[in-house]
């Protein structure tokens, strides 16, 4: 079964004191919407977004910045069911299930997508959803308690709400009246909706309690790295996955670029998977000469495949000469680039040691670099 993901993405932050889409919102240094993206990403075919209109150019800019790239990004409607209609009409024509999720909700996880997708393949719909917790009653308009409900038999909804593409276009075409989730619709159309486990902590922003909570849901992790190489003549001089012209360049097995180098081990520490040696050794022949942005450019893939999260990154460089203060931009722009994570999060810095030591001397570069990982 070919499934695809509809992200709905036209949410305001208007309850969050704020005027900006709040599914571009930041946790722990990732926008909410590249979080719900990824974990899409890896359990279907692709993702549809669907965004107030104006905001396509926005999404896709920070989409990429990230690495993402939907199918497609479409402007919503009037309404939840105008714009999962726009979504729908947008998948690509081999889709044969789609799963629709608020792009508000960073933190649905591979298994509740899993469960989704084989309620889907059992019974022909699947969605996300958690018992209710407390005593629910029902009350008039003034407050008074008509009856209490049974909690045993009620389910708060969440999302992904997954169904047959063909069941849902006829949902679309066939219901009566316009309803708050998909899970309404199917029903008004007289489709059989099946539920499956969601989870407390996929939890949807609205607030800013919400916001405050999905940060406190973040495991944070953090990473310190050295490393240092000798200057050579006869060798080019690459620091922060940068060309420097200099008479000189750094003596290794790599490019030896020590700047990134150093900045692998404090990413590789914080997500305790190892260090540069452990992943890359000098031993092996296919890593002689190799980029180094090559090597970060896996290890930013292998965190993300493990489920962490980089909030920032900070790479301080020792040496006397050259000057690296004209090049620090470009470093900052080719480490985001390496682990697809926007300059913002990227600091670099240059300093000398007053002529002391062999930084000093012109013998060697040292760098030092320190990572911040979020978990969950």
């Amino acid at each position: 079964m070919i499934s695809y993901a509809i992200l709905l993405c036209g949410g305001s932050g208007t309850r969050m004191g704020g005027r900006d889409n709040k599914t571009l919102l930041r946790i722990g240094g990732v926008p909410a919407i590249v979080r719900a993206f990824r974990a899409f990403a890896k359990e279907t075919a692709g993702a549809v977004l669907v965004t107030r209109k104006g905001e396509e150019g926005l999404f896709q800019e920070t989409l990429s910045a990230y690495g993402c790239h939907p199918v497609a990004i479409v402007p919503g409607g009037e309404d939840r069911q105008a714009s999962a209609r726009s979504g729908l009409d947008a998948l690509p024509p081999d889709a044969e299930a789609a799963l629709i999720h608020d792009g508000a909700r960073p933190f649905v996880t591979d298994a509740i997508i899993r469960r989704v997708l084989e309620s889907i393949e059992a019974y022909g719909s699947g969605v996300a959803a958690v018992p209710a917790r407390d005593t629910v009653k029902r009350a008039d308009a003034d407050g008074r308690v008509i009856e209490t409900l049974d909690r045993s038999t009620l389910w708060q909804m969440q999302t992904p709400q997954g169904f047959l593409v063909r069941d849902l276009r006829k949902a679309h075409e066939t219901a009566p009246g316009r309803y708050t989730d998909d899970a309404a619709l199917m029903e008004a159309a007289g489709f059989s909706v099946r539920l499956v486990p969601g989870s407390p902590d996929n939890i949807k922003l609205t607030s800013r309690e919400d916001l405050k909570m999905a940060g406190g849901m973040l495991i944070p992790r953090v990473g310190t790295g050295f490393d240092a190489h000798r200057l050579v003549e006869g060798r080019e001089l690459w620091l922060g996955g940068v060309l420097v012209p200099y008479e000189k360049g750094l003596l290794g097995h790599s490019d030896a670029d020590a700047a990134l180098h150093a900045l692998i081990d404090a990413l590789l520490g914080a997500a305790a998977m190892g260090d540069i040696g452990k992943l890359f050794p000098d031993s092996d022949q296919k890593y002689k000469g190799i980029s180094s942005v090559l090597l970060l450019e896996e290890v930013g893939k292998r965190l993300w495949e493990a489920g962490f999260q980089i909030g920032n990154v900070d790479v301080t460089i020792v040496c006397q000469a050259p000057k690296l203060a004209p090049f620090i931009p470009q470093m900052r722009t080719a480490i985001a680039g390496a682990l697809q994570i926007e300059p913002s999060q990227v600091s670099v810095k240059a300093t000398t040691t007053e002529r002391m030591g062999y930084e000093g001397s012109g013998e060697g570069v040292s760098a030092q670099a320190s990572a911040l990982l979020f978990q969950g």
